[in-house]
Parts: C-alpha cells; sequence; structure tokens
C-alpha cells in the first residue's frame, strides 16, 4: 500500500500518495476546485494548481482564493484554463502530484483506455518521481449512455493489469497499486461529486496510483 497522503484532508486509510512536504500539486478537470481550495487552506507548504477546460464552475472559488486571508484568500493557489490534451508548456516537469477525480468526457476516455498522447502530457508535467492518482466512478446503469458513448470497458483488475498497466509504462508511469475503494472511504476524497455520492449503491470507485519514472529507469 502506499502511503497516506498529508493533500487529502481526512486521509483516506486504504490509498493515497506519499507525502511531498513543499511540493506541486495538480488537480486535472477540477470541476469546481473544492479539492484543491480545501487541500491549500490545510497545507500551505504546498502549492496547488486546478485545471479545468471549462472555467464556469470556477467562477466563484477563483475570486475568492483572491481576498484577504481572513476572508478566505490563498496564496499558494491558481486556477488554469486548459484541456488535458494541451497542457500549459509552462508546468513541464513541475508536478510532485497530479490528481484526476471522477473525469468525464474526453479525459474519462483518456486515463480509462490509456491514451497515448494524453498519458504522455501528464508525465511531462510530472517530476521524475512524483505521483499520479486516477480515481474513475461509473455506475454501470446510470453512466450507460456515456460507458457507450466512449466505448469504455469494464475497469476490472484484470483490465488494469494487462491494458492500462502497459499503457502507462509506455508513457513512463509505473503503476504502484490499484483497487476499489469502499463506499465508507468515498467522503474522504475532497471533490463535491464525492460528496454527492453518499449513499448510491451500484457504483464502483476504482483508483490507480503511479509514479512518474526516471526516463530509461522504466519498470519491466
Amino acid at each position: 500500500m502506499a502511503k497516506v497522503s498529508t493533500n487529502s484532508t481526512d486521509k483516506p486509510s486504504r490509498h493515497s500518495l506519499p507525502p511531498t512536504g513543499g511540493g506541486v500539486i495538480i488537480d486535472i478537470g477540477t470541476g469546481d476546485g473544492r479539492f484543491v481550495y480545501q487541500c491549500a487552506r490545510q497545507h500551505p507548504e504546498n502549492f496547488y494548481i486546478g485545471i479545468d477546460a471549462n472555467p464556469s464552475a470556477l467562477e466563484k472559488i477563483s475570486e475568492k482564493i483572491h481576498r484577504r486571508p481572513s476572508k478566505g484568500g490563498l496564496p499558494n493557489v491558481l486556477f488554469v484554463q486548459a484541456a488535458v490534451e494541451s497542457l500549459p508548456s509552462e508546468l513541464d516537469g513541475a508536478a510532485d502530484e497530479v490528481h484526476i477525480h471522477f473525469p468525464w468526457g474526453s479525459l474519462l476516455r483518456a486515463v480509462a483506455t490509456g491514451d497515448e498522447a494524453v498519458l504522455n502530457g501528464l508525465r511531462r508535467i510530472c517530476a521524475e518521481g512524483g505521483w499520479l492518482e486516477v480515481v474513475i466512478g461509473l455506475d454501470p446503469e446510470r453512466d450507460r449512455s456515456e460507458i457507450d458513448r466512449l466505448s469504455l470497458p469494464p475497469l476490472t483488475s484484470q483490465y488494469i493489469e494487462t491494458v492500462l498497466v502497459p499503457h502507462y509504462r509506455s508513457a513512463g508511469f509505473n503503476v504502484q497499486e490499484h483497487g476499489v475503494l469502499l463506499p465508507s472511504e468515498w467522503p474522504k476524497l475532497q471533490t463535491t461529486w464525492a460528496q454527492r455520492l453518499r449513499g448510491r449503491a451500484g457504483r464502483t470507485i476504482t483508483y490507480i496510483i503511479a509514479q512518474a519514472a526516471a526516463s530509461g529507469c522504466l519498470a519491466r
């Protein structure tokens, strides 16, 4: 098991990332920015960057972070509008951690099928030894239209081992751990979507934790 991360505000008991201590943490597909904001409040030693292609949900929190600290402002947060397919070159090698929580649309398809271009882009922004956490939550009935539209296979352990692990490895990530989160652990993921999932039976939350390998040091 990977160590408990200082960046999960309630510290999940089964999975998470090792603490970075003064690192740069990037949240891709950040949505309304809740994960970034909550973590930045509790860990001022780290710098958090939330990235989303659609900035509309970030309007309120983007305004909030520029207030005085007594009014909720945070100097260690930045929000960026960008698609995962075209991450800013200024972020190259910057991230000690990259989080992708409950992706949807093209981002979901990319991480769930091992899209080469997207995974290469994620590796590009990671520092050597940096960590990538992917958390996918799907309901085979409620999300059937999206699953079919994206042609997503079931995220079984065998599929991850035989298909995703090799794709992630080719992009420069060594998968260290993967599994399924128990419902009792869902709220510990500090996102708005995780809070909405409480009590919803039928949904499976799958996680993958990978580490960015040094050039020429990929695991076999």
